[in-house]
């Protein structure tokens, strides 16, 4: 376990390192001094409070923030050299569903970087494409356009995308907010699949009690690493205390504690 510094697993390869990261926003740090090295194969939660930072390091991984000091490496390279190795689904929030695309097209769009934008699509490139629709239940709906459907349907087409792509790491954005516990389950099933093929996984998440069942690994965030661990290591009351504040509630029962954060 890592509080307040970086850690990896002697056995473990790391696949994303981050040095001295510092990201700020209109010049106000939101991200301050992060140091972690991710291990391969992993699945991984964020966790913290609104504001901690967590969908800014998973941008800041992919490049799409500027970093005000540190560094970012995948696979030991700067992600423009390693871009084709990550995969990222963002906030459906962040998403303009009002665009009239199919979500044929969406899932397509996963296989841009091995055509380049005026490559042509290929047939297997259609084939990868219905797969990936049909490992999240979604292929029978691939001419759909993508704004006639529900929440957690474009969210399981935005995972789509981001399986058809066929990369080593895969950032996902708070992907169970606003799904239905079918699609919830379903996200974890693909999810565990992901891992079991040596992929890494790294999801922002917002419930505790699911962070406990889901990650192997929990990286706990409030503008700095609070602590970065195994989830039994690191899910303990005094580092979630020191993560959330008097954010934190806790609900005790006679079996367990359940520890839950407002978002």
């Amino acid at each position: 376990m890592s509080t307040d510094a970086a850690a990896t697993p002697a056995n473990d390869l790391a696949c994303i390192e981050v040095h001295d990261l510092t990201v700020s926003y209109h010049k106000k740090p939101v991200l301050w001094n992060v140091d972690i090295e991710v291990p391969t194969g992993k699945l991984i939660g964020i966790i913290g409070p609104n504001g901690a930072g967590k969908s800014t390091l998973i941008k800041a991984v992919m490049g799409l923030l500027p970093l005000a000091s540190g560094w970012i490496k995948v696979f030991g390279k700067p992600i423009d050299d390693a871009r084709q190795l990550v995969a990222y689904v963002p906030q459906r929030e962040s998403v303009d569903w009002d665009f009239p695309v199919t979500v044929m097209d969406v899932v397509l769009m996963g296989r841009y970087g091995r055509l380049g934008w005026f490559g042509r699509v290929r047939a297997e490139d259609r084939i990868a494409a219905l797969d990936a629709l049909e490992k999240v239940g979604m292929r029978p709906f691939a001419k759909r356009q993508i704004s006639n459907l529900s929440g957690g349907q474009q969210q399981r087409v935005f995972l789509a995308r981001a399986l058809a792509q066929d990369s080593q790491v895969y950032l996902m954005d708070e992907p169970f907010v606003g799904v239905d516990a079918a699609t919830e389950k379903a996200i974890v099933t693909l999810l565990q699949a992901l891992r079991s093929q040596g992929k890494t996984v790294l999801v922002v998440n917002h419930d505790l009690e699911s962070a406990r069942q889901y990650f192997d690994y929990l990286l706990l965030l409030n503008m700095r690493v609070v602590a970065f661990g195994p989830t039994e290591e690191v899910f303990t009351p005094e580092l979630l205390q020191k993560t959330y504040g008097g954010r934190l509630t806790i609900l005790a029962d006679a079996a367990d504690a359940v520890w839950r954060a407002e978002r």
